[in-house]
């Protein structure tokens, strides 16, 4: 009974650090959409390959452990983003 409870346990620890991970990808994934949409706003050239790299490692991991999937961005999300905000 004790290796049943065990195995729970390191199941439920491997959980916990993934959704962990998740989280802090999730946090240096909005910094990234931040310092793109400051580019972009600043008419300077911006690249949203860091974004869609984390994005993918955030995705291949929601999977594992049942997590929102992140949608990948594009350069036209992030000019129509900060088309709106000056809009409004």
């Amino acid at each position: 009974m004790e290796e049943v409870h065990r195995a729970i346990s390191r199941h439920s620890h491997g959980q916990h650090e993934e959704v962990r991970t998740f989280i802090l990808l999730d946090a240096a994934r909005e910094q990234k959409i931040e310092e793109v949409i400051t580019k972009c706003e600043n008419k300077e050239p911006f690249s949203v390959s860091e974004i869609n790299e984390v994005t993918s490692k955030m995705n291949t991991m929601a999977k594992k452990v049942n997590l929102p999937l992140r949608q990948s961005v594009t350069s036209e999300m992030v000019r129509e983003f900060v088309e709106r905000k000056n809009k409004g």
